[in-house]
């Protein structure tokens, strides 16, 4: 629908419509007096007006049947009928001024307000593979400013802020007023309005009933905006019940008041390592166009780790997130809790969970967490129960960083080598390790060295100079695979040589992808599984795994087990404790 009038203080049109008709046709042709300028003027304010009319229908139309993330963007998705708009019409025509006012302008903010939410929907399912969640994941954006910032430059990340700002704020306030200038057009045209409405509402019902679809999961009968109006309600409700769901899983732990000298009793005297490699997930080892890379370098690893006389057990587990959030997956598989949102993260680091590092130093080896990631202060640390944390401004780097992981995987591990393992007055040690160099970007990538040439990370700098480039990787999606798994490569090669250079018969290797990479590596219903691998020269420390059904090698099986992350704390702590050791707490 359009509006026939142009912008006046009255309801109705122009007195003199032949005679505005003729003024306007004469400044088209050029044709006219002096006097006539007064009709172009109203003749050129008429087009604007409705162009402006038009443009406002269109906006409005667009946010209503916008997709959801998940549903491809292309015209037949857009090609729909929005049940909303056709109710709100109704309401319009029949209220009076005031109220109609009101509707229309709360109509076009709660519409503004969801097609924002419906936009940072696509971005959330472009990296985490989920919606964005309007109770817990606010913290995620100071995250994302930090990625955009290391990965794309401080400019990069202000504009990206910026353009984040303007639109959490611009399209509600051009909505409503799309709004308000629609419901004036319904206004002054009730006929026409009444019966557009009423021949599309008739589709509307006909397509509904046939299920038409132009795009799948794009229904013809729209009601997307409404479903998700509906849909963030609930998610808002269960958000703020999940506290006390959270609550009642954390107060169930059957080795909280288990003994000491049964916890653990046998890994005495193993120094324990358990790394988490960036984003390596069950994509990297079974997706065609990655696998071929990362599978050579699993199938490589294992030899040769036989050759040193160390043998390797494999299986997966499911991550409690996809794409991001490490920290999540980390704090899953530690704590033995499902935390799957920063909720939940938030208040195990504020709770006395025992986690399997606490586990190991209740059980006397000293504790350490090397955190190349964490850049600023880290008090969860302290929950973690580390006896020592090196983070990235602890472990001496003098080089520069690889798009946004601080320091090469090799790095990390030699300067834990030289500060912790390599020294000999020390009790057993259990460390967790994130490596990094496998975080997205991806370029530019690092290489491996001779462990002696590694020093203060300086050797790195020519790397990073003649590495390539970001912008000529990420606009090309087979190019931002390749270097994905040239990544995994690198941090699963750096892992084996480690093991070869400074591994001994007390040794106990435990490595894990934290979670899969973003949706662009791995396409669409990748899933959310990890491989997870125990690596150890002793054989008692895999016989005491025998039971678990894991893939003998690096590389787990497709028909290996797979358990949840929040799984592994319980059944490690089983398998290498003294049985019965969390009896007393089950009873």
């Amino acid at each position: 629908m359009t509006d026939a009038s142009p912008v006046t203080p009255g309801d109705g049109p122009p007195t003199d419509t032949a005679a505005l008709a003729t003024a306007a046709t004469d400044a088209v042709a050029g044709t006219g007096t002096d006097a006539d300028t007064g009709g172009g003027r109203r003749g050129a304010r008429l087009v604007v007006t409705r162009s402006t009319t038009v443009l406002a229908a269109v906006f409005v139309l667009a946010a209503l049947v916008l997709p959801n993330a998940g549903v491809p963007l292309s015209l037949g998705a857009f090609l729909r009928i929005p049940v909303e708009g056709l109710v709100v019409v109704a309401l319009l025509l029949v209220l009076p001024g005031t109220p109609r006012t009101v509707l229309a302008a709360l109509f076009g903010a709660v519409l503004g307000v969801l097609t924002v939410v419906k936009i940072v929907d696509f971005g959330f399912y472009s990296v985490l593979v989920r919606p964005f969640d309007l109770v817990r994941d606010w913290s995620l954006f100071a995250d994302g400013y930090g990625f955009v910032r290391d990965s794309f430059g401080q400019l990069g990340a202000v504009g990206a802020a910026t353009a984040a700002v303007v639109l959490a704020v611009g399209v509600p306030v051009l909505m409503t007023l799309a709004a308000l200038r629609l419901a004036r057009v319904v206004r002054r045209h009730r006929r026409p309005a009444a019966g557009t409405a009423g021949a599309l509402a008739a589709a509307w019902v006909v397509c509904a009933v046939f299920g038409a679809q132009l795009v799948p999961g794009a229904p013809v009968a729209a009601s997307s905006a409404a479903g998700l109006a509906y849909g963030r309600t609930l998610q808002v409700r269960d958000g703020l019940r999940d506290r006390q769901v959270f609550a009642g899983e954390a107060a169930v732990d059957a080795f909280k008041e288990a003994d000491t000298d049964r916890l653990l009793s046998g890994l005495r005297g193993k120094d324990v390592i358990v790394s988490f490699v960036e984003s390596y997930g069950r994509s990297a080892v079974e997706d065609p166009e990655i696998s071929p890379r990362v599978d050579a370098a699993l199938a490589a690893g294992t030899e040769r780790l036989n050759a040193a006389g160390y043998a390797s057990r494999s299986g997966w587990l499911t991550s409690p997130t996809a794409g991001g959030g490490s920290w999540l997956a980390q704090a899953t598989l530690l704590s033995g809790l499902w935390i799957d949102n920063q909720q939940r993260f938030n208040d195990l680091v504020t709770s006395d969970r025992l986690t399997l590092t606490s586990a190991f130093k209740k059980a006397d080896w000293r504790t350490v967490g090397v955190m190349p990631g964490i850049t600023a202060a880290w008090p969860e640390g302290s929950f973690y129960g580390y006896d020592q944390v090196y983070d990235s401004r602890k472990l001496g780097y003098k080089g520069p960083s690889f798009g946004w992981s601080p320091m090469p995987d090799q790095y990390t591990l030699a300067t834990f080598q030289r500060a912790e393992r390599g020294r000999t007055d020390r009790p057993p040690l259990m460390a967790a390790i994130p490596l990094t160099s496998s975080h997205a970007p991806w370029v530019p990538l690092p290489r491996s060295v001779d462990w002696h040439e590694v020093g203060d990370g300086s050797i790195y700098g020519p790397m990073e100079a003649a590495g390539k480039n970001i912008d000529d990787v990420w606009p090309d999606p087979h190019k931002i695979r390749a270097e994905y798994a040239k990544s995994v490569e690198y941090s699963l090669d750096t892992l084996v040589s480690y093991v070869e250079k400074y591994g001994d018969d007390n040794l106990v290797l435990v490595f894990l992808g934290d979670h899969q990479p973003v949706p662009v590596v791995t396409g669409a219903g990748a899933g959310r599984d990890v491989p997870i691998t125990i690596v150890a020269r002793d054989p008692a420390v895999l016989n005491r795994i025998a039971g678990w059904g894991w893939q003998d090698g690096l590389k787990p099986s497709p028909q290996s087990p797979v358990w949840r992350m929040d799984a592994f704390r319980d059944r490690f702590l089983t398998a290498f404790g003294t049985p019965g050791a969390a009896a007393r707490s089950r009873h």
